[in-house]
């Protein structure tokens, strides 16, 4: 038996052989073969096939996978799938560079991605495979999309889009960071265009009130869906306006959720695109520069809120609703957003920090109407507030407000609001921050929209039977937009209703739509039917959901709508479609640079440790290297480290290991050398302890013995131990713990198998303990432990091996370890027996040899115990 493991030859094999006995094709849970099994459906967000998994990948996967394992071993009928989310511009800038068509791109990217995961041993069931630009996929999609239109769910207007120059199409405003496009990070613009949207507003208090149910979420993702759905309760007030010209309203509507400061109002203020500002701007080339200006600063809220204040008054006046005869000036102001409630604002400068330094900007009055409670009567705090640069956002009450005053905030909204109604100038209201999601995309490598439009019958579903509407492959990319509105033939189309010349819809879906429903289609990918719904039934909802933290919003958000809208549609039966979420962390590395700045990657670095500390160079220049901060492993920074060249030179397991040990999964771990070659080191470590203890253990299915000595009981006691902390660790992904528990049996193993060479108890105890150990580590190093455990003499692979069971006798510890003080200061530690009386644990603590030194013959004049927890004697 070779000493050495290696893992180049018994990874290949085992993955080989679990392919060919089917190990992780899944039954349905109503199949005879299914045995009664419960279900448990694991899943990690699927892949963008980009060509290479990278080290994000791994740690992703690896999760997923000794979760998978792990239950599979409890007995569960689980489910874990691999597909992958094909669609987006990255294919089409990649045929636009490389000149390559983006299908065959795609496509040989997932070949070589699929090779790549199935190389770490993932327990994956690849017979549900798919990719969401496969046909037999969006023809469903398109299927989904057009029972949604039936439904009232889907809608179709002119609207203002966030459009991305470079990338030619609009973005959701998920998709717009920090003013710029989420993958091309060019400076967004904003268009108006007719669009398709998902009415997701209309789901918005259920989807809401649906994150109390979703208690195995983290709170910082449900509170994020929270702040994005932005609930908020106020009034509509409508402010006559005079001075309109032409067709255009003659009534303000504004949104506020502080009516209770309507007596401060100064200015109201519009949208650069609100549906006024646009009339006004038609004769008045000034406003249309001005609006040019606000569109440059960008459309995130964090670059308009950070944005210098600027207006433009629009000569008009607005007639305050509760002061008879105060008008208010109208400006176009850059920080309204048109997103937001009406798209136009009362503004209260002094209690809210826009409208204060746009007042002081444009030398606007400040009125005080809410002061602190304890100076409400105080006369100086309002020129206090007026003199300085901040506004008072606090609570308080009413003052300067006639009816409101001596009222606090939340009685004052009330009867603001009961005014407002009275005078019929305003109402209660809710308003929401979450807008319907535009899902037109003006791209070609996408999901065709299944609708024709037609000069006669407008737009026409096309006819389910002829689904799905497939993207022409003949397409060219040899300029900016669209192909498909460019294609000779493919949008030529008669209508279906008339019979008309007609065309199709060249715009494709938002890939969000590609993710927002694979996981139910995953439960049964060859149905005919978007689902098959009593087997989507019976596997959803995911039991454990596991990516990234960046898909909070986007994502997830977009998926528990979709799938309360195939609930309405019929095609499922329940609302939440992930009962459990985990979201792992990233993956760092250490950043390197050169003498001239010019990031260096890590297998081109060499460091070494001189005079205590650590020094780099180029390992081929022998140039200094400057070492540079900890960040999240990125192309661009060039610190990444290939999965391939790690698991060629160690080994999957050697890679899963590192991933599961290094720090807790939520949190981020840090690549390096030095803790890859732990990881290395332990794989050994365990292979040279099974192997070499062929003649030190009971032989397979020994009989147990009758009796055991203290130390085979010391060693049976911790492998139970590791196993029953090991399984509660992998029920609530500590998988660190877990790593830290195999660390603490090993070491247990190794001191006792030397110890114990001989007797048949401590060769029967030991070959527990070495299964035991394997057991456990079967779900992090899957290869490394069927190996193990075939050595061990098992003819039935570890993957078609139950759990074994913890033998709650030897979970409860015979002895405890207490402290002992003296004085109040820890002078040792009692080790005794856990049923000892008083006296017994006094005596034994009074014996000790530094507790005699530190009492130094003085009289002991009281002994606290306290049972099973410290012992304080006073001298």
């Amino acid at each position: 038996m070779s000493t050495r493991y290696n893992a180049r030859t018994v990874e290949p094999k085992w993955q080989k052989i679990w392919e060919e006995r089917g190990d992780f094709l899944t039954r349905d849970p109503a199949d005879e073969g299914a045995n009664g099994k419960p279900k448990y459906y694991v899943l990690e967000m699927f892949p963008y096939p980009s060509g290479r998994i990278h080290m994000g990948h791994v740690r992703n996967y690896t999760i997923g996978d000794a979760i998978a394992r792990f239950r599979r071993a409890r007995g569960y009928n689980v489910l874990h799938p691999m597909g992958w989310d094909a669609f987006g511009m990255p294919a089409e800038n990649a045929a636009m560079e490389k000149n390559v068509h983006p299908k065959g791109w795609t496509y040989d990217n997932i070949a070589a991605m699929r090779a790549q995961l199935k190389s770490i041993g993932l327990a994956i069931d690849w017979s549900r495979e798919f990719a969401t630009c496969d046909p037999e996929y969006y023809g469903q999609e398109q299927a989904l999309f057009l029972d949604m239109l039936d439904a009232g769910i889907v809608t179709r207007r002119k609207s203002m889009v966030n459009w991305d120059p470079v990338d030619n199409t609009v973005l959701a405003n998920e998709q717009v960071i920090d003013g710029r496009g989420w993958r091309s990070g060019a400076l967004v613009e904003r268009r108006e265009l007719t669009q398709w949207f998902l009415k997701i507003s209309d789901f918005a208090d259920d989807l809401l009130d649906g994150l109390e149910t979703l208690t195995h979420w983290p709170e910082k993702v449900r509170l994020m869906q929270r702040n994005w759905i932005g609930r908020s309760e106020g009034a509509r007030v409508f402010f006559p306006l005079d001075g309109v010209p032409g067709e255009a309203d003659h009534r303000l509507e504004i949104f506020t959720t502080r009516p209770d400061t309507l007596f401060g109002a100064s200015f109201c203020a519009l949208s650069p695109h609100h549906p006024l500002t646009q009339a006004l701007a038609k004769d008045n080339p000034a406003l249309q520069d001005f609006i040019r200006k606000c569109d440059q600063i960008g459309t995130s809220e964090e670059a308009i809120e950070t944005a210098e204040k600027m207006g433009f008054d629009t000569g008009l006046t607005a007639r305050h609703p509760f002061m008879e005869g105060k008008t208010l000036p109208v400006y176009v102001a850059n920080f309204v957003l048109m997103e937001y409630g009406t798209g136009a604002i009362f503004a209260c400068p002094a209690h809210d920090q826009r409208d204060f330094d746009f007042a002081k900007k444009y030398g606007l009055p400040i009125i005080p109407v809410v002061t602190p409670k304890d100076r409400a009567e105080d006369p100086a705090w309002g020129a206090e507030l007026i003199a300085g640069t901040d506004a008072f956002t606090g609570d308080g009450v009413a003052v300067n407000s006639e009816f409101l005053n001596g009222l606090d905030v939340t009685a004052a909204k009330r009867a603001a609001i009961e005014k407002l109604e009275a005078l019929g100038l305003g109402e209660g209201t809710v308003n929401y921050r979450l807008r319907d999601w535009g899902i037109s995309r003006q791209r070609y490598w996408g999901c065709p929209i299944p609708v024709i439009h037609c000069e006669a019958c407008g737009v026409v579903p096309v006819p389910r039977d002829q689904l799905p509407v497939v993207l022409p492959d003949d397409v060219t990319f040899d300029q900016p937009g669209n192909p498909l509105d460019r294609h000779p033939t493919w949008k030529q189309v008669d209508c279906p209703e008339c019979g008309s010349p007609a065309r199709r819809e060249t715009d494709t879906f938002d890939t969000f739509v590609d993710s927002s429903w694979y996981f139910a289609r995953f439960t049964a990918p060859d149905a005919k039917t978007p689902t098959d719904k009593e087997t989507a039934n019976r596997w959803l909802p995911v039991d454990q959901y596991i990516g990234g933290i960046e898909h909070a919003i986007l994502h997830l958000l977009y998926a528990r709508f979709f799938t309360r809208a195939m609930h309405k549609t019929g095609h499922l039966s329940l609302d939440e479609p992930f009962a459990g979420l985990f979201t792992q962390g990233m993956v760092n590395h250490e950043t390197y640079r050169d003498e001239q700045g010019r990031w260096v990657p890590p297998e081109e670095v060499a460091i070494e440790t001189v005079d205590g500390k650590r020094v780099a160079k180029h390992v081929e220049t022998g140039a200094p290297i400057r070492i540079g901060s900890v960040e999240k492993m990125s192309k661009s920074k060039k610190n990444t480290v290939d999965p391939e060249d790690i698991i060629a030179k160690y080994g999957a397991d050697t890679a899963r290991w590192f991933m599961l040990s290094d720090s807790p999964p939520d949190r981020d771990v840090q690549w390096s050398d030095q803790g890859a070659e732990g990881a290395w080191r332990f794989t050994q470590r365990l292979w040279r302890m099974v192997s070499g203890a062929a003649g030190s253990i009971a032989p397979k299915g020994a009989a147990m013995p009758t009796a055991f000595s203290e130390e085979a009981m010391a060693l049976r006691r911790a492998a139970h131990q590791a196993l029953a902390a090991a399984a509660d660790d992998f029920d609530n992904l500590r998988f660190n713990r877990a790593v830290a528990r195999v660390y603490e049996l090993a070491n247990a193993i190794a001191a006792f198998a030397p110890a114990e060479p001989k007797k048949d108890d401590a060769k029967w105890a030991l070959r527990e303990a070495l299964e035991l150990i394997v057991q456990i580590v079967g779900p992090m190093m899957p290869h490394l432990a069927e190996e193990c455990w075939e050595t061990l003499g098992h003819e039935t692979p570890l993957t078609g091996t139950e759990w074994p069971v913890a033998d709650k006798a030897l979970l409860v510890e015979d002895s405890i370890t207490i402290a002992v003080q003296v004085n109040g200061k820890r002078r040792d530690e009692l080790t005794i027996a856990r049923d000892a009386d008083r006296e017994t644990v006094e005596r034994a603590a009074l014996a000790l040899d530094k507790v005699e030194k530190a009492i130094d013959g003085k009289p002991v004049r009281k002994v606290i115990v306290v049972p099973g927890k410290i012992v304080n004697i006073v001298a």
